[in-house]
């Protein structure tokens, strides 16, 4: 019998249990507060600001498909142009009834940005943190953090930064955890008057599982707390007492909160126990796993001598708990991703105590490294560090079996001597053609989609942080004996902070051309529009108005642009001409720009399936018996939608019509093998009545802890999908699931990996993401990924079942080779 679901339950508050992501866990999180106050009779609304980013970056996109639901509860959804502008007017927010003025009795308030936005937005949280929050508002700060440099250019650890403006953090260990301490975090920010930090990365926040969402599942209520703290915003308030009232009133409130709502816990419990373990958040889920890795139930924990802790506020350290739990250890180990924010703070709470245990974490007793802390932790990893530990202190031959299976895991060859799949640009995407230069000249590349023309054999080098784009080139450039550059700028990039870099290149007349493309979407992140309705007239208006030397616009003749428009402020050439354009203006002394105007290719495609946007009614084949298999084609249109064709006279040139995007710039060599064919329509008859009568239903093996997932494939061909499709079915069965998409970089062709465990019961589940030689079953979507390391470490000869698609699928690597 399956159980009563559907999609609306995510954001339905009469619901207690539902499939959620991380991102739709903000979401609900924001309607469950305002249920809450309106039960209290307190009359609040709620404001959600910040900027796109991964592990965030579906977080607008979210909220705009819960307009109904967030208008109905007060709660207001309003993007900012970019982090710390969205983070000011948050501030904002907790000013709104100090003037008598107010609408409501206070605004709580989420602020969401990824790890450069955390960097970027670190003034305003000081300052916002030192002014405080309203009685009945609040603020909680949704970090994204990038530990594995996926979708970014540094790869972060974004605690530090809010511990340099003394915000607490919270720190959750899944997509439940998102939900019970925003509850608390609001809850926090409220009584202790300071912003509060939720740390959200992959493993916990593009993640789906089975939550429960009952309203007072944790207890947010704070009125039998001490109330002799002064810490609310106030409307006349000096620096010298916001500093004061920061760390004698605030603080102290956030340890006192800490204490009597219990949000670190003891997991294990200190029977006598020698060995005590440490974890939290992503770091607390490998524990758990590496753990259940060495077969420690909570039976052989006991026997062991061996107890757990798991740390909720990860700053500041709430002492009593702490010291109460390692009473009587003499060994106590942190385990935790990146750089040692736990640790250090157990050390100093440990320093006075007689008789104190050894603290080991990033190394062990001898100064040896045992956990690194760059790039991230594994279960196996971990397992093998806690494994040594326990072995040396109790001798357990249990253990020391497992530990010599782990490392022979951990060490095994994969065989496979595959190269990663290449992102690349999407067929017909405006940068195969915005990022050519002329021959001899150089470029420094940008953020987003213009990261990537570094590996496509065009001169680009070279990237700044987002918004620093041609800044650097400021203090080279009267150093160099290169007289002019090319900068590649996006008009997300642009948008977001960009314009003050080239009002500082005009201001030091350093010579550099900006190519700035307007594609018309943030595309890296997912074909979000542009916040503030930012058009191609207005950009070339402002660096008209900003002093550029000379500006000029390159369009793409298949779009519908008024181009008498734009000829009224500035030349106009059809991209055609680009190649020569750019060398006139490498030519001009001082700042100019060139203003390519082409929409991003996938936005392209969404639109004309909606049918607002022109849609040629035309494709062009290659005749194979024609093409000489040269690549004149691929090399003119750098496009991935031109695939190899074998043939008995070698291998020539197609085609993918399902991937063309209908660039028509593979048209631009001199070649006779093209056909184009007019009123061209793909024929889109959908085949009805399949029988299903002869499909065998399959015999389910017997789920032992977890069944456990993988699935791989090339963004954009369905595999998210799949994984969503098999989180639903075992909801719908009543069973525990998660899931979690490992993306990176898939909306640019990049490889996917989705991890799916599914278990009888929710709590069965801890870390999402499968470890060395632990799936059950691949299903492989496509070959390169599936044949990758990253695919076979996980598999185990003795017991993995696979069923892979056998086609093979164009790589960036053709269109470069």
């Amino acid at each position: 019998m399956l159980e009563d679901v559907s999609l609306h339950d995510r954001y339905n508050l009469k619901k207690q249990s539902v499939l959620l992501s991380g991102t739709q866990a903000l979401v609900r999180a924001t309607l469950m507060q305002a249920a809450r106050d309106k039960r209290d009779s307190i009359n609040s609304a709620g404001y959600v600001t910040g900027y796109r980013g991964s592990p965030l970056g579906a977080v607008d996109v979210q909220f705009e498909r819960a307009k109904e639901e967030t208008r109905r509860w007060n709660i207001l959804f309003q993007p900012g142009l970019n982090e710390d502008s969205a983070a000011t007017a948050l501030w904002g927010t907790q000013q709104a009834e100090l003037r008598g003025e107010g609408k409501f009795q206070g605004v709580f308030g989420l602020w969401y940005g990824k790890g450069p936005g955390v960097d970027r937005s670190g003034d305003v949280f000081r300052h916002a943190n030192l002014a405080g929050t309203s009685p009945v508002g609040g603020v909680i700060v949704a970090l994204g953090d990038d530990h594995t440099g996926e979708s970014s250019t540094t790869l972060h650890q974004s605690e530090y930064a809010l511990v340099d403006a003394m915000m607490p953090i919270l720190s959750p260990s899944g997509v439940q955890e998102i939900l019970d301490f925003s509850n608390l975090g609001w809850a926090l920010s409220r009584y202790a008057g300071v912003w509060v930090g939720i740390k959200c990365i992959k493993d916990t926040v593009e993640v789906t599982e089975v939550v429960d969402t009952t309203l007072d599942r944790v207890d947010s209520s704070f009125k039998s707390l001490p109330t002799n703290y002064d810490v609310s915003i106030r409307l006349s308030d000096l620096p010298v007492d916001q500093e004061e009232r920061l760390h004698l009133q605030k603080l102290p409130a956030v340890r006192k909160f800490a204490e009597l709502k219990n949000i670190d816990r003891v997991d294990f419990r200190n029977e006598k126990s020698k060995i005590g373990i440490i974890s939290a958040g992503k770091s607390w889920l490998d524990t758990k796993h590496a753990l259940s890795l060495l077969g420690i139930t909570e039976y052989e924990a006991r026997r062991l001598g061996i107890t757990t802790y798991k740390v909720g506020l990860v700053w500041p350290l709430e002492p009593r708990g702490l010291l109460k739990w390692a009473r009587g250890l003499k060994k106590i180990i942190v385990v935790e991703e990146k750089r040692q924010l736990i640790e250090n703070q157990v050390k100093e709470i440990l320093f006075d105590v007689f008789k104190r245990p050894s603290v080991l974490g990033k190394v062990d007793e001898n100064g040896k490294q045992q956990l690194k802390s760059h790039y991230a932790l594994d279960p196996v990893s971990i397992a093998v560090v806690l494994g040594k530990n326990i072995y040396n202190e109790t001798k357990s031959k249990n253990i020391k079996g497992k530990l010599e299976f782990l490392e022979s895991v951990r060490e095994s060859e994969t065989n496979s001597s595959l190269q990663p799949r290449t992102p690349y640009f999407c067929a017909g995407c405006p940068h195969n053609t915005s990022t050519r230069i002329p021959e001899g000249a150089r470029a420094y590349a940008g953020i987003g989609c213009h990261y990537m023309a570094q590996w496509m054999n065009r001169n680009t080098e070279g990237f700044t942080h987002m918004g620093g784009e041609g800044a650097n080139w400021i203090g080279e450039g009267p150093f160099s004996k290169t007289k002019h550059i090319f900068q590649n700028i996006g008009d997300g990039t642009y948008n977001h902070s960009g314009l003050m870099s080239i009002r500082a290149a005009v201001g030091s007349g350093v010579n550099i051309t900006y190519k700035l493309l307007f594609n018309d979407a943030v595309a890296m992140t997912g074909g979000q529009g542009h916040d503030g309705q930012l058009d191609a007239i207005t950009l070339i208006k402002e660096l008209k108005a900003i002093g550029l030397t000379k500006v000029v616009a390159i369009y793409d003749e298949k779009e519908d642009l008024e181009l008498s428009k734009f000829r009224t402020l500035v030349d106009v050439y059809p991209r055609e001409q680009l190649i020569e354009v750019q060398k006139d203006l490498s030519r001009v002394s001082g700042v100019s720009a060139l203003v390519y105007v082409q929409t991003c290719a996938a936005e392209k495609r969404r639109r004309r399936k909606s049918g607002t946007f022109p849609d040629p009614k035309k494709r062009i084949f290659i005749n194979s018996e024609v093409c000489e298999g040269c690549g004149d084609c691929g090399t003119k249109s750098n496009c991935v939608a031109i695939l190899p064709k074998e043939t008995i006279l070698g291998r020539k040139r197609q085609i993918d019509q399902s991937s063309c995007n209908k660039d028509f710039s593979c048209l631009e060599g001199f070649c006779p093998s093209f056909v184009s064919v007019e009123g061209a329509i793909i024929d889109k008859t959908t085949i009805k009545n399949f029988d299903f009568s002869n499909l065998t239903i399959p015999k389910l093996p017997k789920i032992n802890q977890t069944f456990n997932l993988v699935v791989t494939g090339v963004g954009g061909t369905g595999v998210v999908t799949i994984g969503a499709l098999i989180g639903m079915a075992a909801r719908l069965e009543g069973k525990g699931v998660g899931v979690m998409e490992m993306a990176g970089l898939a909306q640019k062709g990049g490889a996917v990996h989705i991890h799916c465990r599914i278990a009888e019961r929710p709590e069965d589940i801890t870390a999402v993401r499968v470890s060395y030689a632990e799936a059950d079953a691949l299903i492989g979507g496509e070959l390169l990924v599936s044949a990758g390391d990253k695919t076979l470490s996980l598999l185990n000869r003795s017991k993995t079942m696979a069923v892979c698609a056998s086609n093979e699928a164009n790589s960036g690597e053709f269109a470069l080779d």
